[in-house]
Formats: structure tokens, sequence, C-alpha cells
């Protein structure tokens, strides 16, 4: 019988264990006498028990009544804490949010959203993650993973991206004694751009997050160029590949925002690989959380020269 108690049931049997007068429990919940009486009938036949006894111009609990007392009130309290979608006021949320995140979104962009999220929401707390590929779709409709930082290339089918901006690449080797940091010839004149032919002849260190490739993501233009280069590694990351760069005389293309490194330096080209898209994905069902509309909006606050 258990599974017809219902809501109502429980607030008047709150409301009776509460106030020990069927009026006053009435009056507490804007019902009638009757109303009340009918609910308390009810709840006796579901539950097997009296509940409670007439004593001079109130009732007592019958000794099962005063069991169960600590039950009703917990369920009711519980559901009064229930949260409901229109007052989810972030300034007040108390939960956690899940970012994946490439090594890039997480010294480009986390910086800056973290410490804005601090200010305006101080009781989430932030769990960051290295980017997932293979799962992300299924981490996040488990809610694994609530929000990913990654460039376009990298959205699954089945989640949502907003772009947050463009990025363009940069062409470095290691800044060796040995190499002019002001680029001059001998007569004084800066060195002219070097060119797609002559970079081909280097060693590349590439970047592949989160899967084992030596193919990066600039190989369809060195084809549209006619060449073919010569890849040596490939890191998980910018920041190892930044290391390899720097302790060899293999070059690589580094995000624009990366820079400048200590121990890198540009080499300046001709014509450079086109820029990638930076994005937020994240799944349907979050669409509607104030949270993750926060987050998105703060990241195009970053980054206002997004045109679209």
């Amino acid at each position: 019988m258990i599974e017809k108690l219902e809501l109502h049931h429980l607030k008047t049997l709150a409301a009776l264990l509460q106030f020990h007068n069927i009026s006053l429990a009435a009056e507490s919940l804007n019902l009638s006498q009757q109303a009340v009486s009918a609910k308390l009938k009810r709840l006796r036949n579901i539950l097997g028990d009296n509940l409670f006894i007439r004593e001079g111009h109130g009732i007592v609990p019958t000794p099962y009544a005063r069991s169960i007392q600590s039950y009703v009130e917990s369920l009711i309290s519980q559901l009064n804490a229930f949260p409901l979608p229109a007052s989810n006021d972030i300034s007040k949320m108390e939960r956690q949010v899940v970012i994946s995140a490439t090594d890039y979104a997480q010294a480009v962009i986390l910086p800056k959203l973290i410490n804005k999220l601090r200010q305006v929401a101080p009781l989430v707390k932030v769990i960051v993650c290295n980017i997932e590929v293979a799962a992300l779709t299924k981490k996040m409709s488990q809610g694994d993973i609530d929000l990913a930082l990654t460039t376009s290339g990298y959205v699954p089918d089945g989640l949502i991206s907003t772009p947050l901006f463009i990025e363009r690449y940069v062409c470095v080797e290691a800044d060796l004694d040995k190499i002019s940091k002001d680029t001059v010839n001998r007569e004084g004149n800066p060195q002219p751009p070097t060119t797609v032919k002559d970079l081909v002849q280097r060693d590349f260190v590439v970047v592949n997050p989160g899967t084992a490739s030596l193919t990066g993501s600039a190989e369809a233009w060195f084809s549209q160029q006619g060449m073919t280069r010569h890849v040596s590694v490939s890191a998980p990351t910018f920041y190892m590949a930044q290391e390899y760069i720097k302790a060899s005389d293999m070059v690589g293309f580094i995000p624009s925002r990366l820079l400048p490194i200590t121990g890198l330096r540009v080499i300046e080209l001709e014509k450079t690989p086109p820029g990638y898209q930076v994005v937020a994905a994240y799944h349907a069902k979050v669409k509607n959380d104030e949270l993750i509309r926060f987050l998105l909006e703060a990241s195009l606050l970053d980054n206002p020269e997004f045109e679209g």
C-alpha cells in the first residue's frame, strides 16, 4: 500500500505531527478541516495505523506515528530543498563542473575563465581534465564531462559547438645562440622570409592530442603547395612539442597566442597555414543549464574579436 502514498499525504501528515491539531494543520496547509480529515482517513488506510487519537481539543500521535516522524520531516525537508530550473542562481550554486580542454585551451582560455567564475559563483568547483577525443560524446551524455574547449575538427557528432575565436599558426625553432635574434644579414637588412620549399627541408614536430599519428593539421596545406614535409616526432600537447623543439634543430607550428615562449624564436614565412577555429562543445541536455550558459558567454566576452 505504501506506493499509494502521495506528496500531499506527506505534507498533511507532517502538519498533523507538528501541530497536534486538525484545525491548525488545515490552516498551515491552506485547506479546510474537512479536507485534512479526509486525507487523514486516507493515510490511515494506506499505512494501516490509526496515526492519531483525539485528546482534549487536539490529537496525539500513536507510537507508530512518532516512529515515522523523522522520516516524514526528512522527506519534506529534501523536497523543499529541491532545486528548480527557474531558481538556478549561479551565485548560490554548490556544484562542480568538469571541463575537458586541450593544453592550449588550458593555457589561453581557462585562467581568465576560472577567475571570472570564482568571482560570480564562488561555491562552484572546477575540475579540469585533458581533452577527451575517443569517448567525448558518451562522457558528456553520461554527465562525466560538462564542457569541452577544443578545435572544431575535434568535436564529434552529437554535440553542440559554439565558436569562440580564430587562432593562427606560427612556425618556430630553437632560439640558439648561433641564431641571430634580429634576423639581419651582414649589410644590416632584414632577412627575407623563409620559403615553403626551404622549410620542408627541416624535420618537423607535430601535435596530435589524444591520438597516435604522424600526420599534423598542416599536412593538407603542404600538399596544396605541392610539397611533403618530414615529420620526425608527434607530441600529445603543444607544451611537449615546445620542449622537443627547444632541445633540437626541428621546427613546428605553434598557436600564436602561446607566444612568446622562452627558448623559441619565430621563423618568418612567405606564407603560413590557415588558422583554425577554437570552440566550446557541450551536450544538448545542458543547453539550458545556467552555469554552462555563463561559461559560454564569459568565454565569448574574453574574445570580442570573434565575428562569427
